[in-house]
Order: C-alpha cells, then sequence, then structure tokens
C-alpha cells in the first residue's frame, strides 16, 4: 500500500477517506459526493458540486447540503491532523451557526484557513485528559457567480478529547 500512497496527491488521499468516512459511517456525506480541491497544513477547501441531489426547489444549493459541506471541511482538516497523532483523539462539533448571505446556484467551495489553529488544538487534546475547544470559521463559495465573495459563513465549534484506554474498547 505504501507504494500507492506515494502516487496519488494528498488531495486525493483526502478525497478519498472522506468518501470512504461517509461509506461507512454518515452515508449522507456520501450522497452529496464532496471533493477536496485542496488540504495542506494551514488550508483547506472542500467542493460539493450542485446537482439534482443538492438542490432545493428554487434551483439552488439546499441548505443541509451547505451545512454538510461546511461540516466536511472542518472535521477533515482536524482529521488530517488527528491521524498523524499516535493518540486516539474523539472528534465532534458541539455546536453550529450559519449565515446564509446569496443562493448558491452553481458548484460551492467551502474554505477554513485555520489550519495552524487546529493543529494545536490536536496537539493540546493529546497531552490533556481534558476536552480543547475552539471555534472554527467555514466560508462557502460559488466562483463562477460570486468570485470570492462568500454565499455563507458557518462557524462550529471543534471539540476533541483524547480517548483513555478504558474508552477505545
Amino acid at each position: 500500500m505504501d507504494w500507492l500512497s506515494t502516487r496519488i496527491s494528498e488531495k486525493t488521499k483526502a478525497t478519498l477517506l472522506l468518501r470512504l468516512f461517509g461509506q461507512l459511517k454518515i452515508p449522507l456525506i456520501s450522497y452529496v459526493r464532496p471533493s477536496v480541491v485542496a488540504i495542506d497544513e494551514k488550508k483547506i477547501v472542500v467542493k460539493v458540486p450542485l446537482r439534482r441531489r443538492t438542490k432545493n426547489h428554487l434551483n439552488s444549493m439546499y441548505f443541509g447540503t451547505l451545512c454538510i459541506g461546511a461540516d466536511c471541511t472542518g472535521g477533515l482538516l482536524a482529521m488530517k491532523f488527528i491521524e498523524a497523532r499516535p493518540e486516539r483523539i474523539s472528534l465532534v462539533f458541539k455546536d453550529f451557526k450559519a449565515e446564509f448571505r446569496k443562493r448558491a446556484e452553481d458548484d460551492t467551495f467551502f474554505i477554513c484557513d485555520q489550519g495552524r489553529e487546529i493543529s494545536a488544538l490536536v496537539e493540546r487534546a493529546s497531552r490533556s485528559s481534558e476536552r480543547q475547544e475552539m471555534e472554527v470559521s467555514i466560508r462557502a463559495t460559488v466562483p463562477s457567480k460570486f468570485g470570492d465573495e462568500a454565499v455563507a459563513e458557518f462557524t462550529m465549534t471543534l471539540s476533541l478529547k483524547r480517548q483513555e484506554d478504558s474508552e477505545q474498547m
């Protein structure tokens, strides 16, 4: 398997991880077919296509789909840093706030540029037995219609906790 991981890009690996996670744990993620456009230590960009499955009655992206895109974006960036740790760390979003500014009438890109802060949160969670939390901001854009202008903004509280050996069973 090592030979395969050296031949595919990090964004392809992240997309495959996201889709596998969707298939195994959260089928709604698989249903909207998100893909990772870019991922590194600082930033992630996830694209959700506007299709029949993701549209509302006004032919714009259904607000539930927008929420799935935001969830995947913040969660996947945290998972990237959690995977690199030897400790098992559980991830959950404690709360979710959304502000919808315009209708997303085409493929929508979800951007989180808090990679360094999320990495530091994972580090704190790995050293502590207490739950560690931070607010994560996600911005949704529709470049084909509005360029870099946000069509929606999301704020979620990312909550991480190191699992003790007794919790892993």
